[in-house]
């Protein structure tokens, strides 16, 4: 964390983990779906399998980094009428029995624009950084809002006690990795592969040459997602990783579940996740064993 920032919940949560030597869980779920009025409930079972931040997804109409899987799961919860107005109404809900689990907003800059145009206020503040600090949102990560065009909101939101995070790609250059470390907050999201959510096979050598360069320049957490969708990658992220994200395989597993289960597969899956990960506690990477820190 940077000097003179104050503790964000994410930053609170992710420092007692490594405290704790153990791997941060992050699942990311799309907000209404499978079912519009699923979303709190769901987030409340990914919670009891073990998620120690949760993303969740606006659905967006044209996403560039979404694969087939996620893609489909916002075009339903967009024909259910899912926007960011119900986006944060489902976090309120949230939070009104959890007031501990970071959650953080995934998105792009056109839906959180709109927002601001329809909602905009008289003062220079932001409608929704506004509206998302009061309904107890963590952290926001716009895919299509590179650092250098992002300072004033990532200023905009630690005001609030909000993280502002980025990703990372095989493909990032070293001044991109120094860019993103001037801006970002919380974590860093480090997308494991070239394509979308859900292609391709993961690499974890790959990975492992490629966490050390970024720590480099990056001094706050690193989280790991694309291409994790079981206990055994999970577990060989987990060892040189902060923080493993798995989103297409739980889209997968509730997609056509009843309701009444959706929050219990996803819970479940999580768990086993979980389990894994805290069988490998104690293993030391990077970050976790002090360097860099």
């Amino acid at each position: 964390m940077r000097e003179g920032l104050q503790m964000s919940r994410i930053g609170t949560t992710l420092g007692a983990l490594r405290e704790r030597g153990r791997t941060a869980l992050i699942p990311y779920v799309t907000a209404g779906f499978p079912y519009p009025d699923i979303t709190p409930e769901l987030m409340h079972g990914m919670v009891s399998g073990g998620a120690d931040i949760i993303e969740l997804g606006i659905p967006f109409s044209d996403p560039i980094a979404d694969g087939a899987v996620i893609q489909k799961a916002g075009d339903r919860a967009l024909a259910a009428g899912i926007g960011l107005t119900q986006v944060l109404q489902m976090v309120r809900g949230f939070r009104m029995t959890n007031q501990h689990t970071p959650v953080v907003l995934m998105g792009y800059a056109n839906p959180i624009e709109r927002f601001d145009q329809l909602h905009g206020s008289a003062n220079a503040d932001s409608a929704f950084v506004t509206q998302a600090s009061q309904a107890g949102v963590d952290g926001l990560l716009v895919v299509d809002y590179p650092p250098e065009e992002s300072v004033g909101l990532a200023a905009a939101l630690r005001a609030r006690g909000m993280d502002l995070i980025f990703l990372l790609a095989p493909t990032s250059t070293e001044k991109r990795m120094q860019e993103v470390a001037q801006v970002a907050t919380g974590y860093v999201y480090y997308v494991s592969l070239k394509g979308v959510t859900g292609a391709g096979t993961l690499d974890t050598e790959a990975v492992e040459r490629m966490l050390p360069r970024i720590r480099k320049h990056v001094r706050i957490p690193l989280g790991v997602g694309f291409g994790i969708r079981d206990a055994a990658t999970a577990c060989a992220i987990g060892k040189v990783a902060d923080a493993v994200v798995i989103g297409s395989r739980i889209i997968q597993l509730i997609e056509d579940a009843p309701r009444e289960q959706v929050a219990a597969i996803a819970g479940e899956f999580l768990a086993t996740i979980r389990a894994a990960l805290d069988g490998q506690a104690g293993v030391p990477h990077p970050v976790m064993s002090g360097e860099n820190a």
